[in-house]
Protein backbone atom coordinates (compact mmCIF):
# COMPACT_ATOMS: atom_id res chain seq x y z
CA UNK A 1 0.00 0.00 0.00
CA UNK A 2 2.93 2.80 0.68
CA UNK A 3 4.48 1.82 -2.55
CA UNK A 4 1.35 2.51 -4.45
CA UNK A 5 0.97 5.81 -2.66
CA UNK A 6 4.07 6.80 -3.58
CA UNK A 7 3.85 6.24 -7.25
CA UNK A 8 3.28 8.71 -9.44
CA UNK A 9 -0.09 9.06 -11.53
CA UNK A 10 0.71 8.83 -15.35
CA UNK A 11 0.43 12.17 -16.63
CA UNK A 12 2.66 13.51 -13.40
CA UNK A 13 5.32 10.80 -14.92
CA UNK A 14 4.71 12.48 -18.22
CA UNK A 15 4.95 15.94 -17.24
CA UNK A 16 8.49 15.64 -15.31
CA UNK A 17 9.74 13.44 -18.38
CA UNK A 18 8.83 16.38 -20.40
CA UNK A 19 10.14 19.19 -18.06
CA UNK A 20 13.28 17.20 -18.19
CA UNK A 21 13.74 16.91 -22.32
CA UNK A 22 12.67 20.22 -22.10
CA UNK A 23 15.58 21.18 -20.09
CA UNK A 24 18.09 19.23 -21.32
CA UNK A 25 17.33 19.50 -25.08
CA UNK A 26 20.01 21.02 -27.50
CA UNK A 27 20.04 24.80 -28.23
CA UNK A 28 19.13 26.34 -31.65
CA UNK A 29 22.16 26.29 -33.77
CA UNK A 30 23.08 29.53 -35.20
CA UNK A 31 26.46 30.04 -36.90
CA UNK A 32 27.13 33.78 -37.39
CA UNK A 33 29.64 35.73 -39.13
CA UNK A 34 33.52 35.04 -37.91
CA UNK A 35 35.16 37.96 -36.66
CA UNK A 36 36.02 41.22 -39.05
CA UNK A 37 39.38 40.89 -40.93
CA UNK A 38 38.91 43.31 -44.47
CA UNK A 39 36.85 46.06 -45.71
CA UNK A 40 34.06 44.76 -47.63
CA UNK A 41 34.58 44.98 -51.67
CA UNK A 42 33.97 42.86 -55.06
CA UNK A 43 35.49 39.51 -55.44
CA UNK A 44 35.87 37.38 -58.33
CA UNK A 45 32.72 35.17 -57.53
CA UNK A 46 30.73 37.37 -55.45
CA UNK A 47 31.05 40.21 -52.72
CA UNK A 48 33.49 40.05 -49.58
CA UNK A 49 31.99 40.89 -46.46
CA UNK A 50 33.56 42.06 -43.21
CA UNK A 51 34.32 38.63 -41.81
CA UNK A 52 36.51 37.67 -45.49
CA UNK A 53 33.57 35.19 -46.47
CA UNK A 54 32.29 35.32 -50.35
CA UNK A 55 28.84 35.72 -50.70
CA UNK A 56 27.76 34.58 -54.15
CA UNK A 57 26.20 37.71 -56.32
CA UNK A 58 23.79 38.40 -59.26
CA UNK A 59 23.95 40.52 -61.66
CA UNK A 60 22.19 42.35 -64.56
CA UNK A 61 23.46 45.34 -66.03
CA UNK A 62 21.78 47.61 -69.16
CA UNK A 63 23.40 46.13 -72.29
CA UNK A 64 24.08 49.13 -74.10
CA UNK A 65 23.92 52.38 -71.90
CA UNK A 66 25.64 53.52 -68.79
CA UNK A 67 23.83 52.45 -65.61
CA UNK A 68 21.83 56.02 -64.24
CA UNK A 69 20.87 53.95 -61.12
CA UNK A 70 21.78 50.52 -59.10
CA UNK A 71 19.62 47.86 -57.09
CA UNK A 72 20.70 45.99 -55.00
CA UNK A 73 17.84 43.04 -54.05
CA UNK A 74 17.55 41.07 -51.21
CA UNK A 75 15.96 37.88 -51.13
CA UNK A 76 13.40 35.54 -48.82
CA UNK A 77 13.41 32.79 -46.18
CA UNK A 78 14.78 29.58 -48.34
CA UNK A 79 15.54 31.61 -51.36
CA UNK A 80 18.19 32.61 -52.61
CA UNK A 81 19.78 35.73 -55.44
CA UNK A 82 18.01 34.31 -58.45
CA UNK A 83 14.67 35.24 -57.24
CA UNK A 84 15.52 39.41 -58.63
CA UNK A 85 16.03 37.74 -62.55
CA UNK A 86 12.86 38.73 -64.00
CA UNK A 87 12.80 42.41 -62.35
CA UNK A 88 16.53 42.72 -63.20
CA UNK A 89 16.12 42.09 -66.84
CA UNK A 90 13.48 44.34 -66.74
CA UNK A 91 15.47 47.21 -65.06
CA UNK A 92 18.04 46.55 -67.14
CA UNK A 93 16.19 47.48 -70.26
CA UNK A 94 15.32 50.86 -68.30
CA UNK A 95 19.02 51.45 -67.30
CA UNK A 96 18.95 50.16 -63.91
CA UNK A 97 21.94 48.08 -63.09
CA UNK A 98 20.77 45.29 -60.59
CA UNK A 99 22.59 43.05 -58.01
CA UNK A 100 21.09 40.44 -55.73
CA UNK A 101 23.25 38.27 -53.44
CA UNK A 102 23.14 34.75 -51.74
CA UNK A 103 22.36 35.45 -48.33
CA UNK A 104 24.33 33.62 -45.58
CA UNK A 105 23.02 30.03 -44.99
CA UNK A 106 21.16 30.17 -47.94
CA UNK A 107 21.48 29.61 -52.25
CA UNK A 108 25.11 28.81 -52.44
CA UNK A 109 26.41 30.75 -49.70
CA UNK A 110 28.11 29.12 -46.27
CA UNK A 111 26.27 27.13 -44.35
CA UNK A 112 23.56 26.60 -46.17
CA UNK A 113 20.12 25.60 -44.24
CA UNK A 114 21.45 26.66 -40.97
CA UNK A 115 20.60 29.96 -39.30
CA UNK A 116 23.16 32.67 -39.17
CA UNK A 117 21.63 35.39 -36.79
CA UNK A 118 19.87 38.90 -37.54
CA UNK A 119 22.80 40.63 -36.92
CA UNK A 120 24.70 38.72 -38.90
CA UNK A 121 22.29 39.16 -42.25
CA UNK A 122 22.14 42.88 -41.10
CA UNK A 123 25.15 43.65 -40.91
CA UNK A 124 25.57 41.64 -44.38
CA UNK A 125 23.42 43.48 -45.88
CA UNK A 126 25.20 46.78 -44.77
CA UNK A 127 28.71 45.08 -46.32
CA UNK A 128 27.03 44.64 -49.88
CA UNK A 129 25.58 47.94 -50.02
CA UNK A 130 29.24 49.74 -48.81
CA UNK A 131 30.45 47.54 -51.66
CA UNK A 132 28.37 48.64 -54.17
CA UNK A 133 28.98 52.15 -53.17
CA UNK A 134 32.51 51.67 -53.94
CA UNK A 135 31.86 50.64 -57.34
CA UNK A 136 29.03 52.71 -57.89
CA UNK A 137 30.30 55.87 -56.27
CA UNK A 138 28.47 58.71 -58.16
CA UNK A 139 24.53 56.60 -58.86
CA UNK A 140 21.65 56.64 -56.62
CA UNK A 141 21.58 53.38 -54.71
CA UNK A 142 17.90 51.57 -53.87
CA UNK A 143 17.30 48.56 -51.96
CA UNK A 144 14.83 45.86 -52.78
CA UNK A 145 13.81 43.73 -49.81
CA UNK A 146 11.69 40.61 -50.57
CA UNK A 147 9.70 38.91 -47.48
CA UNK A 148 12.51 37.88 -45.25
CA UNK A 149 14.87 40.31 -47.03
CA UNK A 150 12.42 43.05 -46.58
CA UNK A 151 12.75 42.58 -42.62
CA UNK A 152 16.37 42.53 -42.86
CA UNK A 153 16.58 45.67 -45.11
CA UNK A 154 14.03 47.25 -41.90
CA UNK A 155 16.19 46.44 -39.59
CA UNK A 156 19.35 47.61 -40.97
CA UNK A 157 17.76 50.87 -42.20
CA UNK A 158 16.16 52.02 -38.54
CA UNK A 159 19.41 50.55 -36.37
CA UNK A 160 22.59 51.72 -35.45
CA UNK A 161 25.20 53.22 -38.65
CA UNK A 162 22.45 52.57 -41.30
CA UNK A 163 23.49 51.76 -45.14
CA UNK A 164 23.47 54.79 -47.19
CA UNK A 165 20.80 54.40 -49.47
CA UNK A 166 18.39 56.40 -51.63
CA UNK A 167 15.39 54.25 -50.74
CA UNK A 168 13.75 50.75 -49.55
CA UNK A 169 11.47 49.05 -51.80
CA UNK A 170 9.74 46.29 -49.52
CA UNK A 171 7.72 43.71 -51.34
CA UNK A 172 5.62 41.77 -48.91
CA UNK A 173 8.38 42.37 -46.07
CA UNK A 174 8.04 39.94 -43.20
CA UNK A 175 6.62 41.85 -40.49
CA UNK A 176 4.48 38.58 -38.77
CA UNK A 177 5.50 39.11 -35.36
CA UNK A 178 4.53 36.65 -32.34
CA UNK A 179 2.02 39.27 -31.36
CA UNK A 180 -0.12 39.04 -34.72
CA UNK A 181 0.52 34.94 -34.17
CA UNK A 182 -2.11 32.59 -33.18
CA UNK A 183 -1.36 31.10 -29.49
CA UNK A 184 -0.79 27.86 -30.73
CA UNK A 185 1.75 28.73 -33.27
CA UNK A 186 3.67 30.15 -30.36
CA UNK A 187 3.29 27.17 -28.10
CA UNK A 188 4.36 25.19 -31.14
CA UNK A 189 7.20 26.79 -31.88
CA UNK A 190 8.38 27.51 -28.23
CA UNK A 191 8.44 23.73 -27.55
CA UNK A 192 9.76 22.34 -30.74
CA UNK A 193 12.81 24.45 -30.79
CA UNK A 194 13.67 23.64 -27.08
CA UNK A 195 13.37 19.94 -27.97
CA UNK A 196 13.92 19.20 -31.64
CA UNK A 197 15.71 22.01 -33.07
CA UNK A 198 17.39 20.52 -35.71
CA UNK A 199 14.47 18.64 -37.13
CA UNK A 200 13.26 19.86 -40.46
CA UNK A 201 9.61 20.30 -41.69
CA UNK A 202 8.20 21.04 -44.85
CA UNK A 203 5.30 23.56 -46.17
CA UNK A 204 3.94 20.04 -47.89
CA UNK A 205 0.09 20.01 -47.20
CA UNK A 206 -0.77 22.98 -45.52
CA UNK A 207 -2.46 24.30 -48.60
CA UNK A 208 -0.80 27.92 -48.64
CA UNK A 209 -0.69 29.86 -52.60
CA UNK A 210 2.24 32.11 -52.83
CA UNK A 211 1.65 32.96 -55.86
CA UNK A 212 -0.67 32.49 -59.14
CA UNK A 213 2.33 31.84 -61.48
CA UNK A 214 2.18 27.87 -61.20
CA UNK A 215 4.56 27.39 -63.74
CA UNK A 216 7.49 29.55 -61.77
CA UNK A 217 6.41 27.78 -58.46
CA UNK A 218 7.15 24.25 -60.18
CA UNK A 219 10.41 25.52 -61.15
CA UNK A 220 11.49 26.68 -57.70
CA UNK A 221 10.44 22.78 -56.86
CA UNK A 222 12.44 21.62 -59.10
CA UNK A 223 15.37 23.98 -58.14
CA UNK A 224 18.07 22.36 -55.92
CA UNK A 225 19.09 26.13 -54.54
CA UNK A 226 16.05 26.56 -53.20
CA UNK A 227 15.79 25.24 -49.88
CA UNK A 228 12.70 22.38 -49.18
CA UNK A 229 12.82 21.39 -45.60
CA UNK A 230 13.49 23.80 -42.87
CA UNK A 231 15.36 22.97 -39.75
CA UNK A 232 12.49 24.52 -36.96
CA UNK A 233 15.34 26.54 -35.69
CA UNK A 234 15.60 28.47 -38.91
CA UNK A 235 12.22 29.16 -38.40
CA UNK A 236 12.73 30.60 -34.36
CA UNK A 237 15.16 32.61 -36.06
CA UNK A 238 12.89 34.10 -38.42
CA UNK A 239 9.98 34.55 -36.53
CA UNK A 240 12.87 36.82 -34.04
CA UNK A 241 13.64 39.00 -37.34
CA UNK A 242 9.98 39.11 -37.82
CA UNK A 243 9.48 40.52 -34.27
CA UNK A 244 12.09 42.72 -34.49
CA UNK A 245 10.88 44.32 -37.83
CA UNK A 246 7.56 44.58 -36.84
CA UNK A 247 8.96 46.76 -33.55
CA UNK A 248 11.00 48.60 -35.93
CA UNK A 249 7.95 50.60 -37.73
CA UNK A 250 7.99 53.86 -35.65
CA UNK A 251 11.71 54.25 -36.68
CA UNK A 252 11.60 53.59 -40.43
CA UNK A 253 12.25 56.72 -42.47
CA UNK A 254 11.72 56.95 -46.01
CA UNK A 255 12.01 57.47 -49.19
CA UNK A 256 10.55 53.96 -48.65
CA UNK A 257 7.75 52.13 -50.78
CA UNK A 258 6.18 49.32 -49.37
CA UNK A 259 4.29 46.11 -51.64
CA UNK A 260 1.67 44.17 -50.62
CA UNK A 261 -0.79 41.95 -52.56
CA UNK A 262 -3.91 41.49 -51.40
CA UNK A 263 -4.87 38.09 -51.85
CA UNK A 264 -0.93 37.16 -49.61
CA UNK A 265 -1.14 33.95 -47.71
CA UNK A 266 2.52 34.14 -46.53
CA UNK A 267 2.30 37.14 -44.48
CA UNK A 268 -1.43 38.10 -43.25
CA UNK A 269 -2.83 41.15 -42.91
CA UNK A 270 -3.19 42.04 -39.76
CA UNK A 271 0.82 42.42 -38.94
CA UNK A 272 0.48 44.36 -42.48
CA UNK A 273 -2.46 46.90 -40.89
CA UNK A 274 -0.43 46.97 -37.58
CA UNK A 275 2.88 47.60 -39.19
CA UNK A 276 1.75 50.37 -41.54
CA UNK A 277 -0.42 52.01 -38.94
CA UNK A 278 2.86 52.21 -36.77
CA UNK A 279 4.79 54.04 -39.88
CA UNK A 280 5.93 57.79 -38.94
CA UNK A 281 3.74 60.20 -39.97
CA UNK A 282 5.15 62.33 -43.05
CA UNK A 283 8.17 60.04 -43.19
CA UNK A 284 7.89 59.53 -47.45
CA UNK A 285 6.52 56.14 -47.37
CA UNK A 286 4.15 55.14 -49.91
CA UNK A 287 1.85 51.72 -49.56
CA UNK A 288 0.64 50.05 -52.51
CA UNK A 289 -1.67 47.50 -52.43
CA UNK A 290 -2.25 45.16 -55.50
CA UNK A 291 -5.60 43.56 -55.54
CA UNK A 292 -4.36 40.29 -57.46
CA UNK A 293 -1.15 40.47 -56.04
CA UNK A 294 -0.21 37.15 -53.81
CA UNK A 295 2.87 36.96 -51.31
CA UNK A 296 5.94 36.80 -54.77
CA UNK A 297 4.40 39.97 -55.75
CA UNK A 298 7.91 39.91 -58.29
CA UNK A 299 6.76 36.63 -59.96
CA UNK A 300 3.17 36.64 -60.13
CA UNK A 301 1.06 36.67 -63.18
CA UNK A 302 1.16 40.65 -62.83
CA UNK A 303 4.73 40.84 -61.76
CA UNK A 304 5.17 43.32 -64.57
CA UNK A 305 3.01 45.78 -63.19
CA UNK A 306 5.02 45.67 -60.09
CA UNK A 307 7.89 46.42 -62.21
CA UNK A 308 6.54 49.21 -63.93
CA UNK A 309 5.59 50.44 -60.73
CA UNK A 310 9.05 50.14 -59.36
CA UNK A 311 10.98 51.18 -62.08
CA UNK A 312 8.60 54.42 -61.95
CA UNK A 313 9.25 55.24 -58.16
CA UNK A 314 13.00 54.78 -58.74
CA UNK A 315 12.40 57.51 -61.28
CA UNK A 316 10.30 59.82 -59.56
CA UNK A 317 9.78 58.88 -55.88
CA UNK A 318 6.49 61.42 -55.50
CA UNK A 319 4.92 60.79 -58.72
CA UNK A 320 1.56 58.38 -58.70
CA UNK A 321 2.42 54.95 -59.79
CA UNK A 322 1.83 53.62 -62.77
CA UNK A 323 -0.56 50.91 -61.71
CA UNK A 324 -2.74 53.26 -59.53
CA UNK A 325 -1.62 50.54 -56.53
CA UNK A 326 -1.09 53.73 -54.01
CA UNK A 327 -4.33 55.53 -54.73
CA UNK A 328 -7.33 55.08 -52.79
CA UNK A 329 -9.55 53.89 -55.07
CA UNK A 330 -7.70 50.76 -55.63
CA UNK A 331 -7.03 50.56 -52.17
CA UNK A 332 -10.65 49.94 -51.58
CA UNK A 333 -10.72 47.57 -54.64
CA UNK A 334 -10.36 44.39 -52.24
CA UNK A 335 -12.97 45.77 -49.66
CA UNK A 336 -15.22 42.91 -50.26
CA UNK A 337 -12.65 40.17 -50.49
CA UNK A 338 -10.30 40.66 -47.55
CA UNK A 339 -10.89 43.82 -45.63
CA UNK A 340 -8.18 45.78 -47.28
CA UNK A 341 -10.27 49.20 -47.31
CA UNK A 342 -7.74 50.59 -44.62
CA UNK A 343 -4.86 48.71 -46.13
CA UNK A 344 -2.69 52.19 -47.75
CA UNK A 345 -1.65 55.27 -46.05
CA UNK A 346 0.54 57.36 -47.48
CA UNK A 347 2.67 58.42 -45.19
CA UNK A 348 4.33 61.85 -46.76
CA UNK A 349 4.95 60.92 -50.24
CA UNK A 350 2.88 63.11 -52.65
CA UNK A 351 0.31 61.63 -55.40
Amino acid sequence: MREARRRLPPWRLAALALAVLIITACAPLVIPAGTPVAAPGMARDGVRVADGVILPLHVWAPAEQTPTAVVLAVHGFNDYGKFFAGTGAFLAERGIVSYAYDQRGFGRAPNRGIWPGRATLVDDLKAVVAALRRRHPDLPLYVVGESMGGAVAILAATGPAPPKVDGLILAAPAVWGRSTMPWYQRAALWLSVRTLPGMTVTGRGLGVVASDNIDMLRELGRDPLVIKETRIDAIYGLVNLMDAALAAAPRLDGPALMLYGAQDEIVPEEPVRRFVAALPEDAGIRVAVYADGYHMLLRDLQAQVVWRDIAAWISDPRAPLPSGADSEALARAPCGVRDSCDMVRDTGAAG
